[in-house]
Order: structure tokens, then sequence, then C-alpha cells
């Protein structure tokens, strides 16, 4: 092979191999945000109507809550502290985060409303029993243990959650869902209605234990 042939050759193999080096890295990238960041799950159930509804899959940012703190509002991901659900019925669950840890959490006041660390919240999400204004058919009042989680259902007389099991460590929480991939008629990025949320107060401005 002369010279001029084998510097033709050369810059032909650069190039082979850049290609190679590039589509495993895009591989080796995406197994890794897909293992340690993000994760797709499917929505089997309708306790999240209207925000979520039956055949949706969404996005879980898994950065929630280990890098990235759990807020009020937040939908997550959590596994079934046990309880929760039949073998049959997997190992996850969804639900929005009402109450963090400290947090007293009661329902409902005179207009039908939550009210957490005595601030009443307005959770225009929330779809209603028929022929109710009440956010929750039961008359609660509790207060989170340190390290746990208030969650409950949008669909709120279709959802087993914190009323009914009570709270989520939030060593169980997988993440927090952020966009509803599929369908395609249903994509959208998951509220947390900071406007809801962000006026109450935590719990330790009013006495509560954080």
């Amino acid at each position: 092979m002369s010279a001029a042939q084998e510097q033709t050759r050369r810059p032909g193999w650069k190039f082979l191999r850049d290609v190679v080096i590039i589509v495993v890295a895009a591989l080796l990238a995406s197994f890794l945000v897909k293992a340690y960041l993000v994760r797709s799950f499917y929505i089997p159930s309708a306790s999240m109507e209207n925000t979520l509804l039956i055949g949706d899959r969404v996005l879980v940012n898994e950065l929630v809550p280990g890098v990235v703190p759990v807020q009020r509002g937040d939908v997550v991901v959590f596994q079934d502290p046990g309880g929760w659900l039949t073998a049959a019925q997997g190992d996850d669950l969804i639900k929005r985060v009402i109450g963090m840890p400290g947090d007293t959490v009661s329902c409902c006041d005179s207009q039908g409303r939550l009210s957490v660390n005595g601030h009443p919240v307005d959770e225009s999400y929330v779809v209603l029993e028929p022929g109710s204004d009440r956010v929750s058919r039961q008359d609660f009042t509790v207060t989170v243990p340190k390290g746990r989680l208030w969650v409950m259902g949008d669909n709120r007389s279709d959802s087993a959650d914190s009323r009914v099991h009570g709270t989520v460590p939030v060593s169980d929480v997988v993440g927090r869902a952020f966009l509803t991939t599929w369908p395609v008629s249903r994509w959208t990025v998951l509220s947390r209605h900071a406007d809801v949320w962000d006026g109450v107060p935590d719990a330790s401005s009013t006495g509560g234990t954080p």
C-alpha cells in the first residue's frame, strides 16, 4: 500500500471510529439517564383524575427526593409502604403531596377545604364527589410525623390514600412525576400548583414540629 493510499484510508477509519464512539456514548448516556435520573410509569387507576387518566404514562424525576427536596403539591411515585396494594396491583403508587413532616393537615372547613398549618387551601384540580362541595368525605386532623408525608389522590372520592393507609415514608418516594408523555393528546407538564401551595406556612412558623 502506497503512502498516499494509507493517508486516504486513515481518515476513513477515524470517521468510523468516531461514529462508534458517539453511538456508544449516546447509548450509555441514555441507559444512565433511564436507570438513575428518569423513569416512565403507567397509570393504572382513576385515583388521580383528572390530572392523570387511566392509561397515561408519566416521566418521573428520580433526583427527588435524594437531591431535590419534595414539596407540597408535588405528584410523587412511591413504593408501597405495606398494605396499600395487593400482589396483583404491583409495587408503586402515585399521589399528590399534601402534608410535609411536621405539618398539621385537617379537613374540612366551612367551605369544604383542606387546611394545612391553619392555612385553607383552594385545590382547583380536585375532582369532588358528585353532589358534594367537600374535598374529602372524611373529617380528619393529623400531624405528619418526622420523615413522612401525607399524600392524597386528586380524585378524592376514588382514592385510597393517606386517609385510609396513613403517612408515607419520604424514603419510599421513587421520584416526582413531571411530564405526561402518552397518549400524545395528553402530553403536558404536570403542575404542583405553586399558586395553591406556596402560601402555606411552614410547620415551624405555626408551632409544629419540623
